[in-house]
């Protein structure tokens, strides 16, 4: 049980896997309001940026959840080298099925809703939430991280180059808040990636493919990679950029 290695290539030169900058990441941690000690779950944490930085600068602390080996390894030595080995943790396995052993102060799933099931956005978004709610504490908060059409797309083709199958993949950002109310959420906070965080998050991949690209070129990854470099840049600055949003909101039951 892991992710395919080309993911791991293409995020090899990044710590946080989202279209956050360093920034962004400490704003939503402060933005939440809680005193040190909270607890925090973080499933599809990724290499644990979200965790590390929270229990250094906020106090935090928490476990993360992962498939990915590689990022756990990276998430486990962020740990040791900003001194929080001991407030927070990482456990390899499927995230759609984690249900932490007691309840924690913030459940959160930042960028990954597909653990949640289903085949149409609005079924990911509830299924994750409703995964979330079962280690959540009376009164907790909800993270939950997940892209919406700044710009509804013109075709199906715009949208394929958004990481989107159709149109229909993903909401309009109006669409998906009246999908949290209708679950009962209130929404009592809100960081939104721009234009600027998104590429911090997608350039940086063209670099790390191009880098590992020159160092193995006989794998059997390299004819993917290469076509990937090739699409990247072009994909992501005339139309990611322009349609594509994402952001955090953060939840409370009503």
């Amino acid at each position: 049980m892991d992710l395919p290695r080309s993911i791991v290539v293409r995020e090899s030169g990044s710590r946080i896997l989202n279209p956050f900058d360093a920034g962004k990441l400490d704003t939503l941690g402060r933005a939440l309001r809680l005193p040190a000690g909270s607890t925090v779950l973080d499933l599809a944490c990724g290499k644990g940026e979200m965790l590390c930085t929270w229990a250094r600068d906020l106090g935090f602390t928490g476990t993360g959840v992962d498939i990915s080996t590689a990022f756990l390894a990276d998430a486990r030595a962020r740990a040791r080298g900003v001194g929080v080995a001991d407030r927070v943790s990482f456990l390899h396995g499927d995230a759609s099925g984690h249900v932490a052993p007691d309840p924690v102060d913030v459940a959160a799933c930042v960028g990954a809703t597909w653990i949640g099931g289903g085949d149409t956005w609005q079924d990911r978004v509830a299924g994750t939430v409703t995964l979330l709610e079962r280690s959540l504490r009376l009164g907790g908060l909800l993270l939950v991280g997940e892209p919406f059409w700044r710009r509804t797309p013109p075709d199906r083709r715009t949208a394929e180059h958004c990481h989107a199958r159709s149109v229909d993949d993903f909401a309009e950002l109006p669409a998906l808040l009246d999908h949290l109310d209708g679950l009962g959420f209130d929404i009592v906070e809100a960081v939104l990636a721009d234009p600027d965080s998104w590429d911090r998050y997608t350039a940086p991949q063209w670099l790390a493919v191009r880098r590992w690209l020159d160092a193995h070129p006989d794998d059997e990854l390299a004819t993917q990679l290469r076509a990937d470099l090739l699409a990247g840049p072009r994909r992501h600055l005339l139309y990611q950029r322009e349609y594509l949003g994402w952001g955090v909101l953060v939840l409370m039951r009503r």
